[in-house]
């Protein structure tokens, strides 16, 4: 089935090739786009900062161009609220090196999210205090300073047990850093929990009235809910309802890509259709 959205997916849900051959499978399965994760999907790479290079980048890139799948998101996601002070510094020059080479890959946008001060990225009681959310937007500027001067964007993604954790904080992150070059990855499940999952559809519209013309990839996948607990599963198999978002976003971001999450080959298909039946395709 062709669809009238341009539906992507995260390339390492496919596992772990050389260029041409994962370009091939996720093309063969009827995904235009990928946010491409370089270590975790390229076979061969074990990337250490100072490793990226034009040569590199063009190799890769050139391989998804030739199977007409958009690179649409670099992945680089750091932790910038990591507690220790020169470990933190050594991400963000991580993230900045692909801010660096992203148009050597074809692609424009590098994408984080907002992190917590747990050393391994876990949930932290410190996360939503206002002192952590001024670090986060403290780190995420200095990342967008190095975006500007190489025309890319720094696409920020807001997670509930992040920093930036409600529609709200990712529109005071947008307005602490005033800058064109920081937009937003929007993945509404996670701004979803266990508190707010039957309030869904009001997250998603408090998300388009404060950032909707920030948005510049959208992000899918769906929630199923357990003993107080909620838990992402591939699109079209859990509870979200996509509807309302995909009709807005192609109205208001025509052409905008959607990148699945949670969804290998063998379910491809089945997401395809789930978010084309939701726009009404």
């Amino acid at each position: 089935m062709k669809s009238q959205l341009r539906i992507g997916t995260r390339a390492h849900d496919f596992g772990k090739f050389p260029p041409a051959e994962l370009a091939s499978r996720i093309s063969s399965k009827g995904f235009v786009a990928v946010q491409l994760a370089l270590n975790k999907a390229i076979e061969g790479l074990d990337l250490q900062p100072g490793d990226l290079n034009p040569g590199l980048a063009f190799h890769v890139g050139d391989a998804f161009r030739r199977h007409g799948v958009q690179i649409a998101v670099l992945g680089c996601y750091i932790n910038p609220l990591h507690p220790d002070g020169n470990t933190r510094h050594k991400l963000l020059g991580w993230f900045k090196e692909h801010l660096r080479f992203a148009r050597d890959f074809g692609c424009g946008l590098v994408a984080l999210e907002t992190g917590t001060p747990d050393p391994d990225y876990l949930p932290h009681p410190d996360t939503h205090t206002e002192a952590s959310f001024q670090e986060s937007v403290a780190s995420i500027a200095e990342l967008v300073a190095e975006a500007e001067k190489f025309g890319v964007i720094v696409g920020v993604e807001g997670v509930t047990t992040h920093a930036v954790s409600t529609p709200a904080k990712m529109r005071r992150l947008i307005d602490s850093i005033a800058s064109p070059n920081v937009q937003v990855v929007f993945d509404p499940v996670n701004l979803i929990s266990y508190e707010n999952y039957r309030d869904q559809q009001r997250v998603v519209e408090e998300s388009l009235q404060l950032f909707g013309d920030r948005i510049a990839v959208a992000h899918a996948k769906d929630f199923a809910v357990g003993e107080r607990t909620i838990t992402t599963v591939p699109p079209g198999k859990g509870l979200f309802d996509y509807a309302p978002l995909l009709k807005h976003l192609a109205t208001r971001k025509p052409g905008i890509s959607i990148l699945c999450e949670e969804t290998g080959p063998d379910w491809a298909e089945g997401a395809i259709n789930h978010l084309n039946r939701a726009l009404g395709a």
